[in-house]
């Protein structure tokens, strides 16, 4: 992959991994660049992503800060716009759109709706003259570990649809067996297998969910009884913990939170399947 170059920023902790990964792309003999996910305010990553350029365009794959709270200062560096689904998060850009392609750096980007982990997640699919595709995939999907569908608009129901359209994509253009579309996320290694990895995600998020219906049956819960609206606040919190402290006793507490917050888009999840069940019963 001669026309990706990582460039990863000094941000390490429980939910960074071992820092964000923003990613520089070129094609061989172009002029510009292309810079995906700024990262974090820091002014010596900036710096080098500025000097990977001239940079002609920012992309964003979704809101959150380690992702974006540097695209301001990127923008005033190299004069590029940046573009995110989110219009919060352009500066000097247009919004992205769901299934645009984009010619720059001497490569070509589509736009990957992958609604999920946010409601704004996007993937790029990336190709390059002579060069095989790539898939740059967020948070969507992580080098290392499970990815979090984070408050307040993350949902599991997107999340798995997404997941089935990354492997869809992925299966259909590996150039041969045994030559699978690698995926580059934003924390943690290269994943050389996308469509495996996807696999893998699902499952483990069914194995979860199973594991969710198992706590609520011990507490003694129906597993359609909270829909993350029609329940009190105070109970829906102290019913995440219930289910949090049995599914993920074992999680380091750095991570916790992130736990509670799949919890609750789990509990959402199967109230939101319960009520598609009560409206469409079973012929008997």
């Amino acid at each position: 992959m001669h026309h990706v170059t990582v460039v990863r920023a000094d941000n390490p902790g429980p939910m960074t991994l071992d820092g964000t990964r923003s990613y520089v792309l070129r094609a061989p003999g172009a002029a510009r660049a292309v810079v995906v996910d700024p990262g974090p305010d820091d002014e010596g990553h900036l710096e080098s992503l500025a000097a990977a350029g001239p940079v002609e365009l920012v992309l964003v794959t979704h809101r959150h800060a380690d992702h974006t709270a540097g695209s301001a200062r990127l923008h005033a560096l190299t004069g590029a716009p940046v573009r995110a689904v989110d219009p919060e998060h352009c500066h000097g850009g247009e919004p992205l759109r769901r299934g645009e392609r984009i010619s720059a750096g001497g490569v070509r980007v589509d736009v990957i709706a992958t609604p999920g982990h946010t409601a704004d997640s996007v993937c790029f699919l990336v190709a390059a003259p002579g060069e095989p595709h790539v898939v740059l995939t967020g948070d969507t999907v992580l080098g290392r570990g499970t990815t979090v569908i984070a408050e307040p608009d993350g949902s599991l129901g997107d999340y798995l649809a997404s997941l089935d359209r990354l492997e869809h994509m992925a299966v259909a253009l590996a150039p041969a067996p045994g030559s699978p579309v690698p995926g580059l996320p934003a924390h943690g290694p290269a994943v050389d297998d996308l469509a495996d990895r996807v696999r893998a995600y699902r499952a483990h998020r069914h194995e979860r969910l199973a594991q969710v219906r198992a706590a609520l049956d011990a507490l003694g819960v129906p597993a359609g009884a909270d829909d993350g609206a029609s329940v009190d606040r105070a109970d829906r919190a102290a019913l995440v913990d219930r289910v949090t402290a049995l599914v993920y006793a074992d999680v380091d507490p750095s991570v916790l939170g992130a736990a509670r917050q799949s919890v609750a888009a789990q509990l959402t999840y199967l109230a939101l399947a319960a009520e598609r069940d009560r409206g469409h019963p079973s012929a008997s």
